[in-house]
């Protein structure tokens, strides 16, 4: 990811998704030739001159103080995600800055194994920046079942981002597939802001970008988001819906890899369905009776 056109790109599609009455600057005429703020405007809302915004736009500006940067992150109403990611493109920010990234690992470590396995209520998972899952519990592995299935499950490995838009059961697994889709590309477009040399990410990038048009479109929207919590709905083959929550957290130890854990509602139907998926994932031989027994779907 080269940084001049990204940071071009990141501000030009910032601006144009905010229109004057938005930023609360009178509008004078009815031909306005732009869909948001002007270059102008920005500058005037961060305090700063055109010519100095016009060059940061470009990227062809040199140093630039955090101050400047939260200026213009005012101005044009960035989110957190979105502030961070323009310090990262534009290279300032000691706060955000680190030593160069230690090289990825490729597998979990047993002792991070044995942390899954612990956890018998919840699915649970090792996963990498690149979208990876390259461990799981079994209640895990039962939960995304689809993902494991998948001819987009290379030597047995899943990958998220390619099972969303390469296999067409997807919108099937994830009911709420637009919203699913988007998130994983802005957070991927996040993920590669923070390390733009992580070649297995920005392989994944180039991968998708050839193979998919929705994931294409979806990127050229250049936004970013942070995805380490929140909800998600899942229609499993066996059990039927699911509603989950999901915390993911940074594994200090091992450079791009997340823990990321689910979890339902005490004395939900998702709790229930999760106990059923449990005993079927202890004991697979009672898989054909589940997909024939109550919660079958």
């Amino acid at each position: 990811m080269e940084t001049r056109p990204e940071i071009r790109e990141f501000l030009t599609s910032r601006r144009a998704r905010i229109t004057p009455e938005q930023a609360k600057l009178p509008v004078y005429g009815g031909n306005r030739r732009v869909t948001g703020l002007r270059r102008e405007e920005v500058a005037m809302l961060a305090g700063m001159s055109v010519d100095y915004y016009t060059k940061l736009e470009r990227g062809t500006i040199g140093a630039v103080s955090e101050s400047v940067l939260d200026a213009v992150a005012r101005a044009l109403q960035l989110t957190r995600a979105e502030r961070d990611h323009l310090f990262r493109l534009v290279g300032t920010g000691s706060t955000l800055r680190s030593a160069a990234p230690r090289a990825p690992r490729r597998m979990a470590r047993p002792t991070v194994q044995r942390v899954l396995d612990s956890m018998t209520d919840s699915p649970a998972f090792v996963g990498t920046s690149s979208r990876h899952l390259i461990a799981a519990n079994a209640l895990g592995r039962a939960v995304f079942s689809p993902l494991y299935e998948s001819p987009t499950a290379r030597e047995g490995v899943p990958n998220t981002a390619l099972f969303l838009f390469l296999d067409p059961s997807a919108a099937q697994f994830f009911p709420e597939w637009p919203k699913n889709a988007a998130d994983s590309v802005a957070n991927i477009r996040t993920e590669l802001g923070v390390d733009p040399h992580d070649e297995a990410l920005t392989g994944l990038v180039d991968e998708l970008n050839r193979e998919s048009a929705e994931f294409r479109r979806l990127w050229r929207s250049h936004d970013v988001r942070y995805h380490d919590t929140g909800f998600k709905n899942l229609h499993h083959p066996v059990v039927g819906d699911l509603h989950l929550t999901f915390e993911v957290m940074g594994l200090p130890a091992d450079p791009g890899q997340n823990l990321i854990v689910y979890g339902a509602e005490p004395a939900s139907a998702t709790a229930d369905a999760l106990r059923l998926l449990a005993s079927w994932a202890a004991d697979p031989r009672s898989s054909a009776t589940l997909a024939e027994g109550e919660g079958a779907s």
